[in-house]
């Protein structure tokens, strides 16, 4: 291989590096929006819990969490393309165990915030 077929491949490595570090960063930007969506849920319910019919906020927050929910497998789902399509050359990144296993306590969490609000 001569110098220019190496840095070339270089490039390119680092470029793959790139694209898998910016799909991690992606995934983040999921989980955040997932959590803005429970955070809308949990304050519509506060604040609108003492109004009639009273399973109407219950149901709008629901939308919400149901909408999180959404949101974090989605963004896994992206995470699971993006680790099965690149390899990493020079850079470490999370092991997508991790992510599998933060979109389940996150998934649950939610679920369970859904049953918090019903029963409330």
């Amino acid at each position: 291989m001569n110098p220019k077929q190496k840095m070339a491949r270089e490039r390119t490595d680092w470029a793959e590096d790139r694209t898998i570090l910016a799909a991690e960063r992606t995934y983040a930007g999921w989980v955040r929006t997932g959590l803005t969506a429970v955070v809308v849920a949990i304050g519509l319910q506060a604040l609108f819990r003492l109004e009639e019919p009273a399973w109407l906020p219950r149901a709008v927050a629901s939308v919400f969490l149901l909408g999180a929910l959404l949101v974090f497998l989605a963004g896994w789902s992206e995470a699971r393309i993006s680790h099965r399509n690149f390899k990493t050359h020079g850079c470490r990144v999370q092991p997508f165990w991790r992510i599998t296993l933060l979109t389940v306590i996150l998934a649950l969490g939610t679920m369970g915030t859904a049953a918090v609000l019903w029963l409330l």
